[in-house]
């Protein structure tokens, strides 16, 4: 079967090593792999997934050249980069356009590494430029395990946000929101709301999982692991466990995400 993971993160091979160690100290979480792209690649090709979706995230305005420049250079058949935008950036909508321009799919956005409300009017301007380009966002949605539990990128925010942008092509982490499944499961579950589900495995039961896979639109559900902070062979074997039917496990691995990512 194959699979695309629709949620990565790798860096550069000069600052990776210094990245990893900051993030395990604050999440106290302990990476699986070092943080370099050949690792994430070697990693793909031992359990068997064809290409991945890596993500980036822009914590100033002035690291937007970079993150272009660094996924421009790791851009292949099987590394598709999503690049980040920060909200306080001045020229949004012209940096959207740009991405666009330059033939990425989306971009990664993380409320609280870049201090902002998924529901800010604020943040418009980036929602409208991302419609009017036909661009999607991967929204890091609920809590986060490095940070207190602010309520920023809530079930609540999210629908919010979607009855404001209805036509926003809008992708939540985590089964929906990170340790708010709660209200996942009441305002989100059985809507047409795109969801991966990284870190679901082991922080929720896994029939509770498969449940609302079940009871969630099957068009409408992602595989990702959050690689390097889960192992992407035991995410795997954690959905395959679930004992689902065969069109949607091959939706969740590959079929939803490669219609995303608008291939033919």
């Amino acid at each position: 079967m194959l699979i695309i993971d629709f949620h990565t993160h790798a860096f550069p091979d000069e600052i990776a090593e210094r990245a990893i160690r900051k993030l395990e100290k604050n999440s106290q979480v302990k990476a699986f792999l070092d943080g370099k792209l050949d690792s994430l690649i070697n990693s793909m090709d031992r359990n068997g997934i064809e290409k991945s979706v890596l993500c980036n995230i822009a914590t100033k305005p002035e690291q937007f050249n970079s993150i272009i420049k660094w996924s421009e250079k790791i851009r292949s058949e099987r590394i598709i980069p999503l690049p980040s935008i920060h909200p306080e950036d001045r020229d949004i909508k012209e940096k959207v356009k740009f991405i666009k321009s330059v033939g990425f799919h989306g971009i990664k956005m993380h409320p609280f590494y870049q201090n902002f409300s998924i529901d800010d009017p604020k943040i418009y301007p980036l929602y409208e430029s991302l419609i009017e380009n036909d661009l999607f966002i991967l929204m890091h949605c609920g809590y986060d395990i490095a940070f207190p539990e602010w309520d920023i990128a809530s079930p609540k925010r999210i629908i919010n946000l979607l009855n404001k942008f209805p036509e926003l092509r809008f992708v939540s982490t985590h089964f929906g929101a990170w340790k708010q499944w709660d209200e996942v499961e009441k305002f989100m579950i059985g809507k047409n709301i795109l969801m991966e589900i990284s870190f679901s495995f082991g922080w929720l039961p896994d029939e509770k999982i498969r449940q609302l896979i079940l009871k969630h639109p099957s068009d409408y559900i992602l595989f990702g692991t959050d690689s390097p902070w889960a192992d992407q062979g035991r995410e795997i074997e954690n959905l395959k466990k679930l004992a689902l039917p065969e069109e949607l496990m091959e939706k969740i691995f590959y079929g939803n995400a490669r219609r995303l990512l608008q291939w033919s």
